[in-house]
C-alpha cells in the first residue's frame, strides 16, 4: 500500500515512532537551544536507532508543524499504512479469534484536543478502533498526533459517511451498541460490557446527535455527584472505556 510522508511533533509521539517503526523515521530535527536530560535522552535514542538528526531552531520547528507545542522535536515520517475500512479491521479480528470487539464512537467531536485524548484512552484501555461521522467531526492532523502522544499511529480511526447506518451494521455484527445520555435511567456500572460493544459518545454539552441516540441499543449515564453537570469527552471515554476493561478482565481465566 503507497504511504505519504508527514510530520509528527512532540517527544510522545514521535518517540512512540521511533520505538514501534523506526525505518518509517527520515529525520528528527530538534531544537539545538534545549540542552535539558530529557532532550538528551531523546536524542541518544534517535541516534542508537540509526535516525538521522538535524539541529533546528524553535521558529523552523513550529514553521514544520504549525504549532508551538513542538517540545523542540518534529520528524519527517511515513505514514503508516492501515487497514482501509472498518469491515476489514473486523474481520481481521475475527480472523484472530477476537470475538468481543470494543470500538469507541464519537459522534461530533470536533475538537482535535479532544479528539487526540480519545485515542490515547482508546489506546490505553485496548479498544480496537475509534469511529466517528466524516462530517462534524475531527480528522487526524498533527495535533490529534502530538495530544495522541503516539496513539493516533496505533489506534486505527475510521470516519464513516453515514453513522447511524454504521451502528445499524456493527449491530448486524451482534455488536452491543451503548451510547452515554444524561438522562439515562442505568449508569454504566450497570450494564455488562464483556461481549462485543460499541461505546457511543458524543461532544460535550451538545451529546450525541438524536438518530445516532435513536440507533443505539441501549442508553446509559456516568453518575455526576458534584456541582458540574458533564465531563470532557475524552474523560468520559475514558470512564467508559475502563469500565469495559474492567469486566473483560474479571471474567479472563486465570492461568
Amino acid at each position: 500500500m503507497a504511504t505519504t510522508s508527514k510530520n509528527l511533533f512532540g517527544f510522545h509521539a514521535v518517540g512512540v515512532r521511533i520505538k514501534t517503526a523506526p525505518k518509517s523515521v527520515y529525520e528528527v530535527f530538534y531544537d539545538v537551544q534545549r540542552r535539558d536530560a530529557r532532550m538528551r535522552q531523546f536524542t541518544d535514542r534517535a541516534r542508537d536507532s540509526g535516525i538521522k538528526l538535524v539541529e533546528s531552531d524553535g521558529l523552523r520547528l513550529a514553521k514544520m508543524c504549525g504549532s508551538h507545542g513542538h517540545q523542540g522535536v518534529v520528524a519527517r515520517v511515513d505514514a503508516l499504512a492501515q487497514v482501509t475500512s472498518l469491515d476489514e479491521l473486523l474481520e481481521n479480528l475475527e480472523a484472530s479469534g477476537i470475538t468481543n470487539p470494543l470500538l469507541l464512537v464519537l459522534d461530533g467531536v470536533t475538537d482535535p484536543h479532544n479528539l487526540g485524548a480519545c485515542l490515547r484512552v482508546a489506546d490505553g484501555a485496548g479498544a480496537h478502533a475509534v469511529i466517528a461521522p466524516k462530517d462534524h467531526a475531527a480528522g487526524i492532523n498533527a495535533i490529534v498526533s502530538k495530544v495522541a502522544s503516539g496513539a493516533a499511529e496505533t489506534m486505527p480511526y475510521f470516519m464513516v459517511t453515514n453513522l447511524a447506518r454504521t451502528l445499524n451494521e456493527l449491530k448486524e455484527r451482534s455488536i452491543w451498541c451503548v451510547g452515554t445520555a444524561d438522562d439515562a435511567e442505568k449508569t454504566i456500572y450497570d450494564v455488562t460490557l464483556t461481549g462485543p460493544v460499541a461505546l457511543v459518545l458524543g461532544a460535550e454539552g451538545e451529546g450525541m446527535r438524536q438518530l445516532t441516540r435513536k440507533t443505539c441499543d441501549e442508553l446509559v449515564s456516568i453518575p455526576m455527584h458534584g456541582a458540574v453537570e458533564s465531563l470532557n469527552v475524552s474523560v468520559a471515554s475514558g470512564v467508559c472505556l475502563y469500565e469495559a476493561l474492567r469486566q473483560r478482565r474479571a471474567v479472563e481465566p486465570k492461568i
